[in-house]
């Protein structure tokens, strides 16, 4: 004599019974106890198979205690409100320092607060052990500046010549406008998971040759020591940039609220060696590569527009960035 069981259909709540964290994956999982159902396995060898699907328990990182990590300070004051103004940098980085990834920290004689307390200050530079933080990178990742050698060209005739080529504001190029973007940084860009969005590759394509606003600026001046006349411009990684911030953050926050649910929202960081962490990390790279190039291309198309000949040295420098330092990530706030 046999006996027909019909088994009840698993659902989300019997996953979370079972341990299971409510996500994504809940739908493939429910699919795959279906399936198994239909083919008569057992309650328990669903529960079973299931079992190595269930997300690895991660430790829960504690804060530092306060003063734990100490920070190097890199600053006078000389008057009241300088005074007032390094009071509330201190504030901030003692906070700061409590991230559980931070292993040191300085503060530059530029130094000011950039947001709620706890948030990396203007100046700011930290040392995080296998954690990368876009909050401190901000969304202005790679803010740089580049000089270019225009050797006894006309002032007049340089800034007349940028004029003509640069983009101020928000927004990027129209078409018909727009400058080349390299082929091969866009092909990096749509092999990297957080770089192939549709955002990031228009905007990688419309921002070439745009500046942004804010402190960003373009300028002609004529050195003091020799005479000889330069130009600077300084922006950051404008739209691309500023998407892949927001992505990075989501991913820290996810981490956060699994590893450190005490750590500050800003501070929020990706484990570096994880698969997030390591792509992150490329893109990081690649946003840097693309910022130096929207740099060249507007002092470039100056060189071309005023037909300057005498161009002496380019150099370009970033002020706002994660660093690799050993087996730690620096990261620096402008």
């Amino acid at each position: 004599m046999t006996k027909d069981i019909t088994l009840t259909p698993i659902t989300g709540t019997d996953l979370i019974a079972w341990g299971h964290l409510p996500g994504a994956q809940f739908p493939a999982l429910l699919e795959r106890a279906e399936a198994m159902i239909a083919d008569g396995a057992s309650v328990e060898d669903i529960r079973a198979t299931l079992e190595v699907e269930k997300p690895k328990v991660l430790p829960n990182i504690p804060l530092h205690a306060t003063g734990a990590v100490p920070f190097h300070e890199n600053i006078r004051a000389e008057t009241p409100d300088e005074e007032d103004n390094v009071a509330k940098v201190r504030e901030t980085m003692k906070v700061l320092m409590r991230t559980p990834t931070v292993v040191s920290g300085a503060v530059m004689p530029d130094a000011c607060p950039a947001g709620p307390v706890g948030t990396i200050p203007v100046g700011g530079v930290v040392a995080a052990k296998n954690a990368i933080h876009p909050g401190m990178h901000s969304a202005d990742i790679c803010c740089s500046v580049m000089m270019t050698d225009l050797g006894d060209a006309d002032p007049k005739t340089v800034l007349d010549a940028a004029q003509s080529v640069t983009h101020f504001g928000p927004g990027g190029r129209r078409n018909g406008a727009r400058f080349t973007t390299s082929l091969k940084l866009l092909d990096a860009f749509r092999e990297n998971p957080f770089l192939n969005h549709p955002k990031i590759m228009r905007m990688a394509q419309d921002h070439m040759g745009t500046q942004g606003d804010g402190n960003h600026f373009l300028f002609i001046g004529r050195s003091r020591n020799t005479g000889r006349v330069a130009m600077v411009t300084h922006h950051g990684s404008r739209g691309p940039g500023a998407v892949l911030y927001k992505l990075g953050m989501d991913v820290a926050q996810k981490f956060r609220k699994q590893i450190s649910p005490e750590t500050l929202k800003q501070n929020a960081w990706i484990p570096a060696d994880s698969a997030e962490g390591i792509a992150y990390w490329e893109a990081l790279q690649l946003i840097r590569k693309w910022t130096k190039a929207n740099h060249n291309a507007l002092h470039q198309a100056t060189v071309e527009a005023g037909r300057l000949g005498d161009v002496g040295e380019r150099i370009w420098n970033e002020h706002n960035f994660g660093a690799p330092c050993r087996r730690e990530h620096m990261e620096l706030s402008q």
